[in-house]
């Protein structure tokens, strides 16, 4: 059992309470999911270069040393810091970066890259997690949130959600995937690369597999339908937007509610009720297969 939420800002004027908006429907979700929290946040966008996070378990890191290391190699705007965390805004080329930490710095994973895109995980509490990287103070286009209860593998920070394995991509999941040993030898055969054993990690590599082939997002998750086995709600963070989906059959929760202001989803009805105006939203459950999403028009 775990605990997913979604919030898409429709009323531009909403965009800076997003992590305040976000933080008490994650905070619901804690008996779901306490062993672990994490939140995709999609804000500050990149018009030119790229934004990567990046997460370190050594507790006296030498960020400092980072810093120099990557200023003598590429073009850095900004490094941002938070607790373990650091987001690098640069003007490079975003393959460039990723594979030199890779390639160097070994005790580093990153946890997203694309122009918009920011993951932050962390063992223990949500209320905690919340409070140590202040979700309540972002603000941004758009936020997924995951609490986890480990099932399937190991409570550590790289197994909680979100899972990015694309620029700009996340997914979030509640449920279990029977075959995902099998597609994860495919995938990496594809050149997908793992960091973990987490069947949601191989969900969210298949949708950027299907990506790459030239799948636009509803055309991967068609395909998922078809190629994933197990029980599954799947909500997918996007630069523009996100989608959700359930399983076939419908085995996992998940409720939608939209107003003129927000569209939002969770795995409980109690994580849309702290949203204001939740009272007078449209509220449905949503149908087993159906693509639900929202897109932000190009500006």
């Amino acid at each position: 059992m775990c605990g997913i939420v979604g919030l898409f800002i429709k009323n531009p004027a909403l965009e800076s309470e997003l992590g305040s908006l976000v933080a008490p429907m994650l905070s619901e979700m804690t008996e779901r999911g306490p062993d672990s929290a994490g939140i995709a946040v999609y804000r500050n966008p990149q018009k030119d270069g790229c934004k990567i996070t990046i997460l370190t378990q050594q507790q006296d890191f030498d960020w400092g040393v980072l810093e120099d290391a990557i200023k003598s190699k590429f073009a850095l705007k900004n490094i941002s810091i938070t607790r373990n965390h650091a987001v690098l805004s640069l003007d490079s080329e975003i393959d460039e970066v990723q594979d030199w930490i890779n390639e160097n710095w070994s005790d580093l994973s990153i946890t997203s890259a694309g122009t918009n895109i920011e993951i932050f995980k962390g063992k223990g509490n949500p209320a905690e997690f919340i409070d140590q990287f202040d979700i309540k103070s972002m603000s941004g286009t758009h936020a997924l949130g995951h609490t986890r209860m480990a099932t399937e593998s190991a409570i550590t920070t790289e197994h909680s959600h979100p899972f990015s394995t694309g620029q700009d991509l996340c997914l979030v999941h509640n449920g279990s995937l029977s075959n995902h040993n099998r597609l994860r030898e495919t995938l990496s055969r594809n050149g997908v690369q793992f960091k973990t054993d987490n069947d949601s990690e191989v969900a969210a590599g298949y949708l950027s597999w299907r990506l790459s082939e030239g799948d636009d997002l509803d055309q991967a998750l068609n395909h998922a339908i078809e190629d994933l086995d197990g029980f599954y709600t799947f909500a997918i963070g996007t630069r523009d937007g996100f989608a959700v989906m359930r399983d076939p059959i419908g085995c996992k929760p998940a409720i939608m509610a939209e107003t003129d202001d927000w569209a939002a989803m969770s795995s409980e009805y109690r994580a849309i009720a702290t949203l204001p105006g939740a009272e007078n939203a449209r509220i449905w459950e949503p149908e087993p297969t159906q693509i639900y999403s929202w897109k932000r028009s190009p500006a």
